[in-house]
């Protein structure tokens, strides 16, 4: 059925119909969200309510302008009424408790026809960017993903945030000025890249601490939403690789690899009391010049399923690491 028949069949109350025509825009849409919140939950809760909203309004959609178009600005909305319900203002100091991590898997779902698809796995979905939109008011936020992720008009921003067109480009301005660097192009992952990512697992598996230091940045940082803590400096990370996890018993944690962010990641299973390895949390790195400069870990088994990954080590293709190292060679 063509896009006509099927939005004349939704509008009549087909819901099925709408489900095909809004199907190809749903991962650019969740990444969208994702993007607005720093949240793979609340990116779920905010696309369902805004399909809702979607449903609802159908015979608003006019057809002047793309189907996509129009549920972006319904999306937008419903994300900024999202922030403004909990109260979640930019975070101008400290960590931000509420990030998680996007999985590679579902960022490869977007399709050819985004003419953002080949930013989104890259700059627009990098932690740091990410991070650094949840330190934006949440209209700054809207009009920087708008204007320079999804390209829009200075005027199709300013309609759809009800001002005008020089307020939209102030506030992209004022929001270019915060985010900085961050919202550079992101350099994708290089063999180099990969090498040093795969001495970290096998110096993990070794319990090799100053293995572990040798690929740490001197002013590596580690953080743990949503714990506020942050440790910084190769001193002060290395410590904590010597003596957090599993007690330093680093050879007990299983490391299996996967990507999120447009990143390399690990997750993470770690022993119960009967010894079975379970589903622990997602660890996310930055990788520049051959080590290690930025390294996140997300604890909590949400995630795992988004990610493609089982609950226990056991059920993972292969079963338990093998071998006397344990090396996990990460995907190239």
């Amino acid at each position: 059925m063509q896009a006509a028949d099927l939005l004349s069949a939704a509008r009549a109350g087909d819901g099925e119909a709408f489900r095909a025509l809004v199907a190809p825009h749903l991962r650019s849409l969740h990444v969208h969200c994702y993007r607005m919140l720093g949240s793979y939950d609340d990116a779920e809760e905010a696309l369902q309510e805004a399909l809702l909203r979607a449903w609802r309004s159908l015979a608003t959609y006019e057809g002047r302008g793309p189907l996509r178009h129009w549920l972006y600005r319904i999306t937008t909305t419903t994300c900024l009424k999202a922030i403004e319900r909990r109260g979640r203002g930019p975070v101008v100091a400290g960590e931000i408790t509420h990030l998680q991590p996007y999985p590679d898997r579902l960022l490869d779902q977007l399709g050819a026809e985004d003419p953002a698809a080949a930013v989104e796995r890259r700059e627009s979905v990098a932690l740091a960017f990410v991070s650094a939109l949840q330190r934006l008011p949440a209209t700054q936020r809207a009009v920087l993903i708008l204007r320079d992720v999804l390209c829009w008009s200075g005027g199709e921003v300013a309609e759809l945030m009800a001002t005008s067109v020089a307020a939209v480009n102030s506030m992209l301005q004022r929001a270019r000025a915060t985010v900085g660097r961050a919202g550079e192009a992101a350099r994708p992952l290089d063999a180099r890249d990969l090498e040093v990512l795969d001495r970290f697992v096998l110096t993990w598996n070794r319990r090799d601490i100053a293995g572990l230091a040798a690929l740490l940045h001197e002013d590596a940082v580690l953080r743990m939403p949503p714990e506020d803590a942050v440790f910084l400096g190769r001193a002060a990370v290395t410590e904590f690789f010597a003596t957090v996890p599993a007690e330093g018993r680093l050879e007990t944690i299983r490391l299996v690899p996967t990507a999120a962010n447009g990143q390399a990641a690990l997750a993470a299973y770690v022993p119960d009391d009967t010894g079975r390895r379970r589903a622990y949390g997602i660890i996310v790195f930055e990788v520049g010049d051959g080590v290690l400069t930025s390294i996140t870990g997300f604890p909590g088994t949400g995630s795992f399923e988004a990610f493609g990954l089982p609950a226990e080590e056991t059920d993972l293709p292969g079963g338990p690491a093998g071998g006397a190292e344990g090396q996990a060679v990460l995907p190239r």
